[in-house]
């Protein structure tokens, strides 16, 4: 493995105040700071060379620029958080096979070494446009879980497919109400690394029929012929914040740590 220290990546945080669960996410105070501050605090420590927070709101660029983080302006009209890092991209005229992280803002105890990681395999897979990870899925109420991406890779960790559906599936167990015998999944987790030239080519890709079936933007890429890369790690990342409730498990979590 390359270490972290010879791979040069630039992290960037897209941050939004569209939630309908939790109004004005980003900003949502943890143990003295706003969400996306501690994102950005986390994405200092993997050793990208820069750290970004892309919003198109005046208060989250104030408020990361008050506790000493750039934020850079971007249009409001976007679609997805992809198409956000590609106007990054194009800002910063970056060279093609320039690395960036998508660090999502709501992940608060996102492990540094995971967003290095991203980008560490990716720089290694030079027929990728993106990296992202995965872990096992242990439990079948997960495999069963919509909500929970499953993806399948062949044989040197390229991705085949994402899906919510419970793939692969044991042929045997088809139509039982019994669970697999033996879970074999990987639940994808919503971290990528991208190639600044494909981040430029993505908003011009039509959508995909698969895309819009199953509601998950990477099957655009696989669609269009782009391989992913995907890496397994042990570690399960913790859950990031998406409801009240998940916000006050966070704070409690930072408090303790005080």
């Amino acid at each position: 493995m390359v270490k972290a220290e010879f791979i040069s990546f630039i992290a960037v945080i897209p941050a939004r105040r569209a939630s309908t669960r939790l109004p004005d996410k980003p900003l949502a105070d943890i143990a003295g700071k706003p969400m996306v501050v501690r994102v950005a605090e986390r994405a200092q420590q993997s050793g990208a060379t820069r750290v970004l927070i892309a919003t198109d709101d005046a208060e989250i660029a104030a408020a990361c620029a008050a506790h000493g983080h750039q934020a850079l302006m971007t249009r409001a009209d976007h679609p997805s958080g992809t198409d956000r890092l590609a106007e990054v991209a194009q800002q910063l005229g970056l060279a093609d096979d320039a690395i960036i992280v998508n660090v999502q803002g709501d992940e608060p105890l996102i492990p540094p070494e995971l967003i290095s990681r991203c980008a560490q395999e990716l720089a290694l897979a030079a027929d990728c446009a993106i990296a992202t990870a995965s872990h096992r899925i242990e439990d079948e109420t997960e495999l069963f879980n919509p909500n929970v991406v499953k993806v399948v890779t062949d044989a040197t960790g390229r991705a085949l497919y994402f899906s919510r559906a419970p793939i692969p599936w044991e042929r045997d167990q088809f139509g039982k109400d019994s669970p697999p015998t033996h879970i074999q999944a990987q639940r994808h987790i919503g971290l990528y690394s991208y190639r600044a030239g494909f981040l430029r080519l993505f908003p011009t890709l039509a959508q995909a029929p698969l895309e819009r079936l199953e509601a998950l933007e990477q099957l655009r890429a696989l669609w269009h012929g782009h391989r992913i890369k995907v890496f397994e790690t042990t570690d399960a990342p913790a859950a990031g914040v998406d409801t009240p409730e998940d916000l006050e498990r966070v704070r409690a979590i930072f408090n303790q740590a005080r």
